[in-house]
């Protein structure tokens, strides 16, 4: 590569629409508020947390060669990310996810990345062909990977030899989609990072605490896996090490990204050399600071 790129982003870059209200809502409620579109999806979101930290991340994904995907596209690249390995496709539309959040947390979302899915291993030809890596070179620095991708890419990422030796950070990207990850949880170089409902998904058990869950997917062959619990302890367990700490306490003004917020702080912690208790730390803190509203988006 003649630009130099310090981690790989895979996965959805969308735009996000949003409607927020400080009103409690249930089925059928009409109240006002705020809708915004910015961009979004899990690989974007983590992508965009980078550059807050100073990184460079390249991204492998797939975006229409339309009028949004043009907008996207100059967006990214102002925010200082390398899109030169992104595939445009020309009979494929931008992907989109909508969002209804109110004072309650999270409503309801729709996330529409069938482009992405439809584009299957073509967003991944770069790893292939030798511009960023191939079966006998493979690509050996941080990797992003987000749940959007299909289960077949997902089955064969967890078995293909360009992924041997990559440092890969996994993320679901939603509890639904959760169980994609299962080919992934052996994965013997894989990071997973979820919330408390995603590892009762993967292990099929219900979890009372982040430790547990973080427990049960180590015990279920994870390398690695970092559990999130909203503003209960959180918790990191690598074979017989467990660690866990609570994050800050905030007002709560938004939800959708705060996972891939803190996946993307933890990753740049430990790029910058923290360990352990304190890059566990400095995720919590952006993590809270997003949802808060201190970090702008």
């Amino acid at each position: 590569m003649t630009q130099t790129s310090d981690i790989l982003c895979i996965g959805s870059v969308l735009w996000d629409v949003i409607g927020r209200t400080a009103s409690h809502m249930r089925v059928g409620s009409d109240v006002p508020g705020r809708i915004t579109r910015i961009p979004g999806g899990v690989a974007m979101n983590i992508a965009m947390t980078l550059t807050r930290f100073h990184l460079t991340p390249t991204l492998l994904t797939a975006i229409g060669r339309d009028e949004q995907g043009d907008e996207l596209m100059e967006q990214a690249r102002r925010m200082g990310m390398d899109l030169r390995f992104t595939y445009r496709s020309e009979d494929l539309p931008t992907d989109i996810y909508m969002a209804i959040e109110g004072a309650n947390g999270l409503i309801a979302a729709i996330a529409d990345a069938h482009s992405l899915e439809a584009a299957g291993d073509k967003i991944l030809r770069p790893l292939e062909d030798g511009s960023l890596g191939s079966v006998t070179s493979p690509y050996d620095g941080l990797v992003a990977l987000d749940g959007n991708l299909t289960i077949e890419l997902l089955r064969e990422i967890s078995q293909s030899p360009l992924f041997s030796k990559a440092d890969l950070r996994v993320a679901p990207a939603s509890p639904g989609k959760a169980e994609r990850l299962l080919p992934l949880l052996s994965h013997p170089r894989a990071t997973l990072y979820v919330n408390l409902e995603e590892a009762g998904y993967l292990c099929k058990e219900d979890f009372i605490t982040a430790a547990d869950g973080a427990r049960g997917l180590v015990a279920r062959g994870a390398y690695r896996v970092l559990v999130t619990d909203g503003g209960k302890d959180a918790a990191m367990a690598q074979n017989d090490t467990l660690i866990t700490r609570k994050p800050p306490e905030v007002m709560v003004t938004r939800v959708t990204g705060a996972g891939d917020t803190f996946m993307a702080a933890h990753i740049a912690a430990e790029h910058r050399g923290e360990t352990g208790e304190t890059a566990l730390k400095t995720a919590l803190t952006a993590a809270a600071n997003y949802v808060s509203g201190e970090t702008p988006l």
